[in-house]
């Protein structure tokens, strides 16, 4: 049998990790690490059977899919794209590409690793949620169970949490002001002797500055005018502290709510280091399993904060690494911590960090951009390894190879795939290619 001629487009770890596998399958590969249009077209000039485009940034990826079409239409052909609308429209032109990306391929995995030690993996389809488990007879899906949102957990989101920044600075001026209206409100009642209404007319004077109403006529003791212009002057502190806020809040990129789905958890979360593609898509798929999540991400303008705000998903802008950070965030209380940050070295410094501030926690990191990791867990655990270029490569070599692959997760070196054809197909962890 003819080996297929296989293109491989990128200098990515993962498509190197590609380049392996398709060697190691048999495949004759043309790997272009960064090419031109005329680099593709002199590789396109003798046909192949598939065409992978592994590459940095949506939109160059883009120019090579519509450029290998335009040389060889028709071709088999595996492009890696996060932005869904984009990969959408991809597919629509050409009906025979297959769209992934790394963080798609990747989150399946990862969220089982946070929630569902038991699974292997974790994913959505249309008729809801599925889980990967080790049956009898190999590999199984089976429907998954959602977490119970009782009205316990409704509840919470609706109660008011400060865990710092503008929202923080907004609920110490709203509960200060509601603080100093029923002190105000009792006195009136116990001093004044007013009545429901007029006690509260009293002491909503009072938080506006203009004073007790005609507490003269009352013939109040003194001591009751003294608490009040205290009161009075407390309440222009908590009334600028409440304005600072506000303004915070309408002007600022709200990255979290005070109240609601896009509150911070207390309890029973996890917490995703990393707002990225890899990040984001395991803080919506947690979302979709209904498990409560926050993020943090360390850039104040990341590019996935609106995503994360329509998916209203909880984001601190902050350093993960930071213990101060984690244990406002709650890690000592969240059931795992996922640092899904594209540097290796910034991963193991959040799992650290996180073990040191609860040592029970569940910790998952990101790898496959370098050895960091894997040096750092052979001399101790610090937690659960998902190599994410390698099961993008996996993926992306069935793909490229005509096969239909549904999921990919790695274990005890070994990198493993189900499709819908073959089964599940297991090798051993590759090594990156020496493509120059």
């Amino acid at each position: 049998m003819t080996p297929q001629r296989v293109l491989v487009v990128g200098d990515l770890e993962a498509t190197r990790l590609v380049c392996t596998l398709l060697s190691e399958e048999g495949a004759e590969v043309v790997h272009l690490l960064g090419p031109e249009e005329s680099g593709l077209r002199a590789a396109l000039a003798t046909p192949v059977d598939g065409v992978a485009v592994v590459v940095r940034g949506d939109l160059l990826a883009l120019r090579f899919a519509l450029l290998v079409e335009h040389l060889q239409p028709g071709v088999r052909l595996v492009v890696t794209i996060f932005d869904r609308t984009l990969g959408t429209h991809l597919a629509e032109v050409v009906p025979h590409c297959t769209v992934t990306s790394p963080a798609d391929v990747a989150a399946p995995a990862v969220v089982a690793a946070c929630v569902r030690p038991e699974a292997l993996a974790v994913l959505a389809s249309p008729g809801g949620v599925q889980e990967l488990v080790e049956g009898p007879d190999g590999v199984v899906l089976r429907d998954a169970r959602r977490e119970p949102e009782g009205w316990g957990r409704r509840l919470r989101r609706w109660v008011p949490r400060r865990y710092g920044g503008a929202e923080g600075i907004l609920l110490l001026g709203l509960s200060g002001l509601l603080a100093t209206i029923a002190l105000e409100w009792v006195l009136a009642a116990a001093v004044l002797h007013e009545g429901l209404v007029e006690g509260f007319y009293t002491s909503a004077r009072l938080v506006a500055t203009v004073g007790p109403a005609e507490a003269e006529l009352h013939e109040a003791p003194s001591w009751y005018l003294g608490v009040s212009g205290a009161l009075m002057l407390v309440g222009i502190a908590f009334t600028g502290a409440l304005v600072a806020g506000l303004v915070e809040w309408i002007v600022g990129a709200r990255t979290a709510a005070l109240v609601g789905p896009r509150r911070v958890p207390t309890a029973d979360h996890v917490v995703v280091a990393g707002l990225g593609q890899v990040g984001l898509r395991v803080a919506q798929l947690l979302r979709e399993l209904r498990v409560p999540v926050v993020v943090v991400e360390r850039q104040e303008h990341s590019p996935n904060l609106g995503v994360a705000r329509q998916s209203r998903i909880p984001v601190v802008v902050g350093d993960a690494s930071s213990r101060a950070l984690l244990t406002r965030v709650g890690v000592h209380r969240a059931r795992a911590v996922a640092a899904m940050g594209s540097d290796d070295l910034d991963n193991v410094a959040v799992a650290i960090n996180a073990l040191a501030v609860a040592p029970e926690v569940r910790t998952v990191l990101r790898a496959g951009e370098g050895a960091a990791v894997t040096e750092t867990t052979s001399l101790f655990r610090i937690g659960q390894v998902s190599d994410v270029g390698m099961m993008t490569a996996a993926w992306v070599c069935a793909s490229v190879l005509g096969r239909a692959p549904r999921v990919v997760w790695a274990q005890a070196q070994q990198v493993s795939v189900l499709d819908d054809d073959d089964g599940d197909d297991h090798r051993p962890v590759a090594s990156r290619c020496a493509c120059l």
